[in-house]
């Protein structure tokens, strides 16, 4: 329903914390003609198709900062999205352009992907077009991992290359990002031992061509994957088990020392001296990478995905439709129990929301 300059959605928003102040409640995008384009980066107004849920989308919920009075206010969640453009703003999108991206600021008014429409600042966010032979369900969760897997083989991949064994350690390699770091790795010819649960061996060496697998619900890890000598490690799930490997010449990280799904991970570990295990974590992994500046051992980080078009458009060029891994599919009214299974750590490949079927027609 248009209400002056803008349009009532339906949306999940939520206060602070999750799952307490999650719910089903209104927003109010602009309409076209009112999409911020003067004095500012330029913005896009998006129907969405379908959004898809990542580990993240809860950790924001649960930053501390939205305790403070003044930032308690409904905000919008969910950084995945597929959907059909309204007006494409100061952009090369038209209406009409099916698209997916993500953003990296959810939280902005009428800026995240679980509603029926949403604003994006180009200045936080990366949209392309999207392929015909996409689904909107499968092309929403492709966006967040893809860039995540081709950071971490791009911070590795020197290190890697300059050596005549080209093996890497991929740790949760049926994990969103995971897979989608084993396909990369295999497509520069590297070779790749990951680790996951026995029920998803069979995924990850037969589908995504992992030449070795580490159970490990049954085996110890660290021991598992030095034998295997890998010349870098790349870290899906957290923790420090195979940390300072003797073959390994770089560690990444997309989560840091923790191993809980609740709380902020990434680079932001860092900065967490939110209590003293926290405190304590964040000191070590400041020290590792110094050391590893400095030449006193294997080189460390990390590190978070790089927000870059191009790689994007290259994933349109390697995927196709059967490598867009969906676990499940949920309706809109459904969210919170997406949330639900996202949140088992059980998934195999993306949890989606379905949020429309329809374009843009009708839409001012």
């Amino acid at each position: 329903m248009a209400t002056g300059a803008t349009t009532e959605s339906k949306a999940w928003t939520y206060t602070g914390g999750y799952p307490h102040s999650l719910q089903q409640t209104k927003t109010y995008p602009p309409r076209a003609g009112e999409v911020k384009s003067v004095f500012t980066t330029p913005h896009i107004l998006v129907k969405i198709n379908a959004c898809a849920l990542n580990p993240v989308d809860i950790q924001m919920m649960n930053l501390p900062i939205w305790k403070i009075p003044g930032y308690n206010k409904p905000k919008t969640c969910v950084c995945d999205f597929s959907g059909t453009v309204i007006t494409g703003g100061r952009t090369e999108l038209l209406r009409g352009d099916e698209v997916f991206g993500m953003t990296l600021k959810p939280f902005d008014d009428a800026g995240g992907a679980l509603g029926e429409i949403a604003q994006f600042n180009m200045a936080n966010s990366v949209v392309v077009k999207k392929p015909k032979e996409w689904s909107h369900e499968k092309a929403a969760g492709i966006s967040l991992v893809w860039l995540t897997a081709k950071a971490c083989i791009e911070n590795v991949a020197k290190f890697v290359d300059e050596t005549t064994t080209k093996r890497i350690a991929v740790l949760g390699g049926s994990s969103a990002t995971g897979m989608y770091t084993i396909m990369l790795a295999k497509q520069r010819g590297w070779k790749v031992i990951t680790t996951s649960s026995e029920k998803n061996k069979e995924f990850v060496t037969s589908t995504l061509k992992a030449d070795e697998h580490v159970d490990y619900t049954k085996q110890k890890v660290r021991p598992a994957v030095q034998k295997f000598a890998p010349d870098a490690v790349i870290d899906c799930v957290g923790g420090t088990e195979c940390i300072g490997l003797p073959s390994s010449k770089r560690y990444v990280s997309i989560v840091g020392d923790k191993t809980g799904r609740t709380s902020m991970g990434g680079p932001a570990t860092y900065y967490n001296f939110l209590g003293p295990f926290a405190a304590y974590h964040a000191a070590l992994q400041w020290i590792r990478w110094a050391r590893g500046q400095y030449g006193y051992g294997e080189s460390y980080d990390v590190i978070i995905l790089d927000m870059k078009k191009e790689w994007l458009e290259e994933a349109k060029t390697m995927l196709s439709p059967d490598d867009l891994y969906v676990d499940s599919v949920f309706e809109f009214d459904d969210a919170l129990k997406a949330f639900e299974r996202l949140n088992t750590g059980r998934a195999r490949g993306k949890v989606v929301i379905k949020v429309s079927d329809t374009g843009v027609l009708g839409i001012p």
